[in-house]
């Protein structure tokens, strides 16, 4: 259940609600590669095909791309949620204290997405040419959890404080 305040929605924050949601269906579109990079790895596909499609991501998706060694998807995602929690969540506190619970929530999903993403940058980094069961299974693990957890808090996200973004009339930090 969503928790609102008492103003009607605004046009400003209908925008606002659909800019998130745009966002979020960027994650989730390139999320749906993951899950499938991850069960190629988990079948077996070779570590060269593996990091070809990774790498055909960096060219294929906005969200995507390589810089040494590091998957840039992982950096977006990290910066999207600095950018909630300093900017939005300390705004959603002021216009709807109501919500309090639900900003705890979302920022401690943040924290756990956070190591999940450490964790796949980590596992994609010690994918090499040799192949290593364990690591395969490490990064195949990690890009499910990855995949689980980021899909959940983005549901959550929008289902909880998009109410209340709808009655915004301008961005919180203007």
């Amino acid at each position: 259940m969503t928790v609102t305040g008492s103003r009607a929605p605004n046009p400003r924050g209908e925008a606002l609600v659909e800019e998130l949601k745009w966002v979020h269906s960027m994650i989730r579109r390139d999320l749906r590669k993951v899950r499938k990079m991850a069960a190629d790895v988990a079948d077996g596909l070779p570590a060269k095909q593996v990091q070809a499609g990774i790498r055909s991501l960096a060219t294929n998706g906005p969200l995507w791309q390589l810089k040494v060694n590091c998957l840039q998807y992982c950096h977006f995602v990290h910066s999207h949620h600095n950018a909630e929690s300093a900017m939005i969540f300390p705004a959603l506190r002021r216009s709807n204290p109501a919500l309090n619970p639900v900003v705890d929530k979302l920022e401690a999903d943040h924290a756990n997405v956070a190591g999940l993403l450490d964790e796949v940058e980590g596992a994609a980094r010690a994918l090499g040419s040799r192949e290593d069961p364990a690591v395969r299974q490490r990064l195949t693990q990690a890009l499910q959890r990855l995949a689980d957890d980021l899909l959940a808090h983005l549901q959550y996200e929008e289902e909880q404080i998009s109410d209340t973004l709808r009655t915004w009339t301008k961005w919180p930090f203007r």
